[in-house]
């Protein structure tokens, strides 16, 4: 379904989702309620302070056990409310490529 004008087709969440957000160098944590996702972002509601959110770039745990993660951009913030962005390797800075040599068959007279 879309809405809100996205591009990406959103999942609204029906029953409360607890997820949390942890600094990608581990030193804050915060718990939050998953209210929307799409396999580009998500929409969530924070709790506590949102300060530790301007580090731009964190981690989504959707595990208790945090072996299930998203790495995150901040995109928005509104009150309470979130909107993050899922970093790919695609958005990365992508290898120069190498060209491929070709290997040429040389044949020897004998």
């Amino acid at each position: 379904m879309k809405f809100d004008g996205r591009k990406a087709l959103r999942v609204r969440m029906d029953h409360k989702q607890a997820v949390n957000l942890m600094g990608s160098d581990g030193t804050w944590r915060r718990n939050c309620v998953l209210l929307d996702v799409s396999q580009t972002g998500a929409k969530l509601e924070v709790e506590g302070t949102l300060d530790v959110l301007r580090a731009k770039e964190f981690f989504m745990l959707l595990s208790s056990t945090g072996l299930a993660y998203r790495r995150c951009e901040l995109v928005w913030i509104d009150g309470t409310v979130a909107g993050v962005h899922f970093v790919t390797a695609d958005r990365k800075k992508k290898p120069t490529s190498v060209p491929v040599v070709a290997a040429q068959n040389s044949t020897q007279s004998k």
